[in-house]
């Protein structure tokens, strides 16, 4: 089922229950009805936003590139033409069957006026949260940028793509780990301990 279907659907059964619970509190109480119809247009413009703002989240998420974001606007356009000619309709019909006072409107005023009217209320907020919810998206991706930049490990100087260290050739042969100068049995200078150390024969006396 296309996206906007469902999110047209979603919005008519909203619209609808707000409607008909309206007509029954209001017909209750009706010193207090201009409160409570603000209430129930609050509760619509609410989900929309709620709605689309969630929308507008993932598919920033998804889709990074602003070249690639789907296209939410014609979405929830058909959305909201959904939501006004058929909650239009379903008001129109439950208030010829039933007690539930939804107002004196004809069918011909709620497939026009009123579901022009119930469209807008669906549309703009709906594009306002996917603008807000696109630009927390993009914000939120470019901290999280800038904190694995700042936390990852620098690359000490000398150390190579292999993690070697700048002095790693010198352990091929003549380096501080091997060669003649590491051999225990030498001294500090260089030369064997058990080297002679007399630069001449001894000359001894003939006997």
């Amino acid at each position: 089922m296309n996206s906007w279907i469902v999110r047209g659907l979603g919005m008519t059964f909203v619209h609808v229950v707000t409607r008909v619970a309206l007509g029954v509190a209001v017909a209750a109480w009706p010193l207090h009805g201009s409160l409570m119809r603000w209430l129930g247009l609050a509760v619509v413009v609410l989900a929309a936003l709620v709605w689309a703002g969630l929308d507008g989240i993932r598919d920033a998420r998804a889709h990074p590139s602003e070249r690639e974001e789907a296209d939410l606007t014609m979405t929830w356009l058909k959305a909201g033409a959904v939501a006004g000619l058929l909650s239009g309709a379903l008001c129109w019909l439950i208030g010829s069957v039933s007690d539930v006072s939804l107002g004196e409107n004809s069918l011909f005023f709620e497939l026009t006026s009123g579901a022009a009217f119930t469209l807008l209320l669906v549309f703009v907020p709906a594009m306002l949260a996917v603008a807000v919810g696109r630009f927390i998206a993009h914000r939120d991706a470019q901290k999280n940028e800038a904190t694995e930049d700042r936390t990852a490990a620098p690359v000490p100087v000398g150390v190579g793509a292999a993690g070697g260290d700048e002095w790693a050739h010198e352990d091929d042969g003549y380096g501080f780990a091997e060669g003649p100068y590491s051999d225990p049995a030498t001294s500090a200078d260089g030369y064997p301990d058990d080297a002679p150390t007399e630069a001449f024969r001894a000359v001894r006396p003939q006997e």
